[in-house]
């Protein structure tokens, strides 16, 4: 067992939401009457804390703007967009599988610790976790402390870990991390934008991780 704990991304990498978000953001944007943002500009801040995300795209925001830009994107991502959001093919297969081979796995995610539970009990999923960080727990993405508040909660050395991800962002903290690193060519960025964050493997597909954990 080369790295016996497997922290993986969430959205754009377990779960097919990159669609969802991107249509959620374009639809705040519309209700509060700002400039809609492109769909690749959406796709570029995928994964990092919320509120870092909101300043990209639209820029400063004042505190009241910005906590109604979150309410009404909370709304539009939870209730009103119908865009479906599942997990990709094979992911619970690989989870449960990698579970009963002893590995230890934990979650690094952008989302907020109430978003990563919802989807989590919608999926019936978090009892194959043993730990997890979430955005509005710890630093925003590519910053490295959210994977090393994992290493410390797990036990484990930074060389028996490995990050799975979709974005720039995973692979960016990964690497700020000194953290081995896969990437995911089918969520928020492609090949050609993960290469230069040297990732171990870049897969098409889940069950294509096996071979390199």
């Amino acid at each position: 067992m080369k790295f016996p704990l497997v922290i993986f991304d969430w959205d754009g990498t377990l779960m097919d939401s990159v669609g969802r978000i991107v249509s959620s953001m374009q639809r705040t944007a519309a209700q509060l009457h700002l400039k809609q943002p492109s769909e690749i500009a959406v796709r570029d801040i995928i994964g990092i804390s919320l509120e870092p995300a909101i300043e990209k795209l639209f820029g400063r925001l004042s505190n009241a703007d910005m906590a109604a830009f979150i309410e009404v994107y909370r709304q539009q991502y939870v209730h009103d967009d119908m865009t479906p959001s599942p997990l990709f093919p094979g992911a619970r297969e690989l989870l449960e599988d990698l579970r009963a081979r002893g590995y230890t796995l934990a979650v690094a995610t952008g989302k907020a610790r109430h978003g990563l539970e919802r989807v989590w009990q919608e999926a019936d999923i978090r009892h194959l976790f043993h730990a997890s960080r979430c955005a509005d727990e710890t630093a925003s993405k590519p910053n490295p402390l959210m994977l090393t508040e994992l290493l410390d909660e797990t036990g484990y050395d930074v060389e028996h870990a490995i990050m799975i991800g979709d974005s720039t962002h995973d692979m960016q903290m990964a690497q700020n991390a000194g953290m081995a690193r896969i990437a995911v060519r089918f969520g928020a960025h492609s090949a050609e934008q993960l290469a230069p964050h040297q990732p171990i493997a870049i897969v098409d597909e889940l069950s294509a991780l096996t071979q390199y954990v």
